[in-house]
């Protein structure tokens, strides 16, 4: 019997994205070379649908068992954004404005002269933020096999919207791309799935850059040398409380056969979308309905109808409601759907009673039905059709 998951993955790659350390300042707000536990614990927190403020009560604890090791496939390049925030902020300037008319320059006095002494302007809050561009992690995250399958769970379906670091930083691939196993070391685990290659046919390293939590073992239990100190364990968002974990860096040899045969080389990835079932019972019996509100009429030209059209795809595939659907007649059908693939559109499409599409169903209609009376007068003159 195969034991159940103890490592949860993560695949974290993004244009941008951005793991704050302690380093980092209101002002100056740099980011660390590869995601920080608490970044990590905050995309996880997202993905359950808990609070900043619900956090500390037992989730980051849980988190914080977990032990995490972070694979740089990509390391990016590091980018500066000049940043504003707000505007007709109440911004503090060194002058001082005494009783007797002096302006003092500097605020060291300010708090003995009083609030009302202290001079400021309208303006936003200035700031310069660091960036990671075009980096890929891969992040695994190793522990009770049950915590693993809630978060699992929770990253298939997230509550919230997820983002590497800044809300400014959507990732460009599915988080839980890697399905979740079972390893017996966060080396063994990331080594089992294929490093993340730019290009087609780029040679393959020969080792990858890791960073991994080092715990003591029972023959060691001083930390090497080399150890370093990241405070990024969350004990609480709000207000922000973090402790120290002891991190070492190393470089994790691959398997050149084995990454040859099975590395992701630019797959393209698309997000989900809903599709039509036209199959499903239950789409049958909606359409039915629809066709006996609508008295089987097209709602657009009035003639008989003989199929319904989607006017949204949110609940497409056997949860349609009648709501979703409009009776149409083949043409106007057809009509509708020319100009949708021609718009690019995606889950909201045509609802023919729409006035503001009138005229291009109209119009749509007249072309396609030039080009079927062109194509029939084709056929009729195609020497191997009266032959045949």
């Amino acid at each position: 019997m195969s034991s159940p998951p103890n490592t949860l993955f993560l695949r974290l790659e993004a244009p941008l994205q951005a793991w704050g350390s302690n380093e980092a300042k209101f002002a100056v707000r740099r980011t660390a070379d590869a995601p920080t536990k608490s970044g990590v614990a905050g995309l996880l927190c997202a993905a359950l649908g808990i609070s900043r403020a619900e956090a500390g009560q037992y989730w980051l604890g849980e988190i914080a068992k977990l032990r995490m090791g972070v694979r740089i496939d990509r390391p990016g390049i590091r980018w500066w954004d000049y940043h504003t925030v707000g505007a007709e902020q109440k911004l503090r300037i060194s002058d001082l404005k005494m009783p007797n008319g002096l302006v003092l320059v500097g605020t060291a006095l300010a708090k003995n002269l009083g609030a009302d002494k202290i001079k400021s302007k309208p303006g936003a809050l200035l700031s310069r933020r660091e960036y990671l561009a075009d980096a890929s992690f891969l992040v695994a995250l190793q522990g009770e096999p049950d915590i693993v399958a809630q978060l699992a769970e929770a990253l298939k379906k997230p509550v919230w919207t997820l983002y590497l670091g800044r809300k400014s930083c959507p990732p460009s691939r599915p988080v839980d791309e890697h399905p979740p196993g079972f390893y017996a070391s966060l080396k063994e685990a990331l080594r089992s799935i294929p490093a993340q290659l730019r290009e087609k046919g780029e040679p393959i390293p020969d080792s990858v850059p890791c960073v991994l939590d080092w715990v003591p073992a029972h023959d060691d239990v001083h930390a090497p040398p080399n150890a370093e100190a990241h405070y990024d364990v969350p004990v609480s968002f709000e207000p922000p409380h973090h402790l120290p974990r002891l991190v070492i860096r190393c470089n994790l040899p691959l398997d050149r056969n084995f990454e040859a045969e099975t590395v992701l080389s630019g797959k393209a990835w698309q997000p989900p979308r809903n599709r039509a079932n036209y199959d499903n019972p239950e789409y049958k019996r909606v359409r039915a309905e629809r066709l006996v509100m609508d008295n089987a009429a097209c709602m657009f030209c009035k003639a008989p109808a003989t199929t319904v059209q989607h006017v949204n795809y949110r609940r497409a595939g056997g949860s349609e409601k009648p709501e979703d659907l409009r009776a149409l007649c083949r043409l106007c059908h057809d009509a509708c759907t020319m100009l949708e693939y021609g718009s690019g559109m995606t889950m909201d499409r045509i609802d023919p009673c729409d006035p503001a599409w009138r005229e291009r169903i109209l119009a749509k209609r007249e072309e396609i039905i030039k080009f079927r009376s062109l194509e029939q007068r084709r056929r009729k003159l195609d020497p191997k059709e009266e032959n045949g």
